[in-house]
């Protein structure tokens, strides 16, 4: 009988001002953004040198991150917006990256939990994603910590997401 993998997995929020953390970010969003889930083409050089400054000059940003020891292997990036509605700040979940090698482990739900943790903090009145429709893992994952697709009168149906390039 094998023993269960145990795993060392630390999730708190980044210090932009930490050079780990910052080098963590950069390394594990690039990771993503050369997915297929996240384009496949890897982030610019522009981004790489910009991103973590321009994130930490943003007070409606915060980061994420899951470490296994001392490498990192999750990030979940959060921008602040505010819902009109209700009047409150809502946060959305801008990228949610867990390694390969780290997946179904269940860091992205831990790193999730975090984010919102942090955007109660925020008072926020609700957290809003996006998910690749051929994406189904994280869609089941998003499902069963509650998020939902989002109508408000089913009659009109679920939004969609789009986007236009500037």
């Amino acid at each position: 009988m094998n023993a269960p993998a145990v795993y060392d997995i630390r999730v708190l929020r980044a210090d932009y001002a930490h050079p780990g953390h910052a080098a963590a970010l950069v390394t594990l969003l690039d990771a993503y953004a050369s997915d297929p889930a996240g384009g496949g083409d890897g982030l610019t050089d522009f981004a790489k040198t910009h991103l973590v400054s321009e994130l930490a000059a943003r007070p409606q940003a915060y980061s994420v991150l899951a470490f296994d020891g001392d490498a990192p292997v999750g990030l979940v990036n959060c921008i602040e917006g505010f819902s009109t509605f209700a009047c409150k700040p809502l946060v959305n979940v801008h990228d949610v990256a867990v390694l390969a090698s780290h997946r179904g482990r269940g860091i992205a739900e831990q790193m999730l939990a975090e984010a919102e943790r942090l955007a109660r903090e925020r008072g926020a009145v609700k957290m809003t994603l996006e998910v690749l429709s051929g994406n189904a893992s994280a869609k089941r994952l998003y499902e069963r910590i509650g998020f939902a697709s989002y109508q408000l009168d089913p009659a009109m149906g679920t939004a969609q997401f789009m986007q236009k390039w500037l």
